[in-house]
């Protein structure tokens, strides 16, 4: 068997493990035969303070690693000095990250509060302004006129704010806003002449609901994603219960004696308008029924009691009273010569 010459290498460690080759004598041997038996590689253990050592730390107080093709006995792939020193670096990057950390949150923190105090002076000087005027100009309109109103233009202004987190905001100047409004309108009212308060009250009413029209769909994110997720509510019954709140219950004791009367005496007031005012009346607040019964029941179904069989000769007795007051009230009963005869004849 023949050997080949052989190659001496030193291995030199740095402090990361990593290993480098430089030739020098005795350290790596390397053997190799041709006969029939395998390659054997054989490492010993050579003294390593060849690369520099840390600042502050012994000279030669690292080795290498020891390894054959088993691991020998109390041989370990860390020493202990590295093991202490990582443990040591770990602690002290440990010790430093809750303070890092305090740092960061702090600054969010701070950040946030500074976008969020910035996002609301936006809506204050953008955003809201441009609503603003849009709602004056929506609540003022008489339903036959043309106004020109971008609703794109809200819709896009109520989808912002929406995405800005104002919904609660935006709710709030809303609702102040038509509120005022509302006072205005009683206040309107309240000034006007007493013979012309049905008609008044009717185109207030009418006005009202015709804006609704208009502003409850632009502001359909704000009803969707706050009052109606939220609040469990509807925009559009939450403005009609401003009205009701500032305007209605505040004449009613006014408007149902007017209306009584109106009731009474055939044709003293449109029955156009008669039945707006007495249907807006009932759906604001149905319990305001129940202070003139014989009224509401006129214009709204199932006001009154249902039918008893045993009152079926009062019911009778009433229906022949109406016709004799219709009758003497210039209402004649027509033609009356082709009615079949009744059995009493």
């Amino acid at each position: 068997m023949e050997a080949m010459e052989d190659d001496s290498l030193d291995i030199k460690d740095d402090h990361n493990h990593n290993y480098c080759a430089s030739s020098s004598g005795g350290g790596v041997k390397v053997r190799s035969y041709f006969s029939s038996q395998l390659s054997e590689v054989t490492l010993t253990a050579v003294p390593q303070p060849v690369c520099p050592a840390l600042p502050g730390a012994e000279p030669g107080s690292r080795r290498g690693m020891l390894w054959s093709g088993s691991p020998a006995p109390g041989s370990k792939f860390m020493d202990s000095d590295s093991s202490s020193e990582s443990s040591e670096v770990s602690e002290a990057d440990g010790s430093a990250a809750p303070a890092a950390a305090d740092g960061k949150f702090t600054l969010d923190s701070t950040s946030k509060f500074l976008l969020n105090a910035m996002a609301v002076e936006d809506y204050r000087k953008n955003h809201w302004p441009n609503l603003e005027k849009a709602i004056d100009r929506l609540l003022i309109q008489n339903p036959t006129d043309h106004i020109s109103v971008s609703y794109a233009q809200i819709y896009s202004y109520v989808y912002k704010c929406v995405c800005q987190q104002h919904s609660e905001l935006l709710y709030n100047d809303l609702t102040s806003k038509i509120t005022g409004h509302l006072q205005q309108v009683s206040t309107h009212l309240q000034s006007g002449p007493t013979e012309n308060f049905i008609e008044t009250f009717n185109t207030a009413l009418t006005q009202y609901t015709a804006s609704l029209q208009c502003i409850v769909p632009v502001f359909m994110y704000l009803n969707k994603f706050y009052i109606e997720s939220k609040l469990n509510r509807d925009l559009r019954d939450d403005l009609m219960t401003l009205f009701a709140d500032h305007v209605a219950e505040k004449h009613v004791n006014t408007l149902m004696p007017l209306l009584i009367k109106a009731h009474s005496m055939p044709f003293e007031v449109q029955p156009s308008t008669m039945a707006s005012v007495v249907k807006g009346l009932y759906s604001l607040r149905p319990e305001w029924a129940q202070l003139a019964p014989a009224l509401f029941s006129g214009f709204i179904p199932q006001i009154n009691p249902p039918a008893v069989e045993s009152l079926l000769s009062d019911y009778a007795a009433r229906d022949q009273k109406l016709q004799m007051e219709l009758s003497m009230n210039g209402f004649p009963r027509g033609d009356q010569s082709r009615k079949r005869a009744s059995d009493d004849s």
